[in-house]
């Protein structure tokens, strides 16, 4: 049984580090899209490709770890427990996915292009758009972060 709880703790210990890790990344692409949505002067063509680049850069890194890292290792902790996580999951992935889409659309607008003045611009337009999109999907990071791993924190401190 002891050993049993210390694999328990090995295992989902594990994944806290990860979520900790992700939410850094989080925190990193806010600030990347914090210092874009300030901006107005579009005739900087260079500064800003360069600034959209990091940005797209650290928005595809957040998203892979959450669906390659993330999202896989709070399903297995749902199966695990199974206590009505993965249904849970079932609904709120798809959701999920769909803001998935924005960015990477986003992406590849920017990916690997010489961008004029006006497609800088409206690329900043759509950046508003993104951030909304990105809002809605750390609400939902969350809720499942909340319902798949914090409500287990319990038991395993228990096991």
């Amino acid at each position: 049984m002891l050993e049993n709880c210390r694999n328990a703790r090995e295992r989902w210990g594990g994944v806290s580090e990860l979520i900790d890790r992700w939410l850094k990344e989080r925190q990193q692409l806010l600030v990347h899209y914090c210092e874009l949505s300030g901006e107005s002067d579009f005739s900087k063509t260079d500064a800003l490709k360069q600034k959209l680049v990091r940005l797209c850069e650290v928005l595809v890194d957040y998203v892979s770890a959450g669906h390659f890292e993330v999202y896989e290792q709070l399903i297995q902790e749902a199966r695990e427990f199974n206590d009505g996580g993965l249904e849970l999951a079932a609904k709120v992935y798809p959701q999920i996915e769909k803001t998935t889409e924005v960015a990477l659309n986003f992406n590849d607008r920017v990916d690997g292009r010489i961008l004029s003045e006006q497609e800088i611009e409206a690329l900043f337009a759509e950046l508003s758009s993104l951030g909304e999109v990105l809002a809605s999907r750390f609400e939902m990071e969350d809720f499942l972060i909340e319902n798949l791993h914090t409500a287990h924190a319990g038991k395993l401190a228990s096991a």
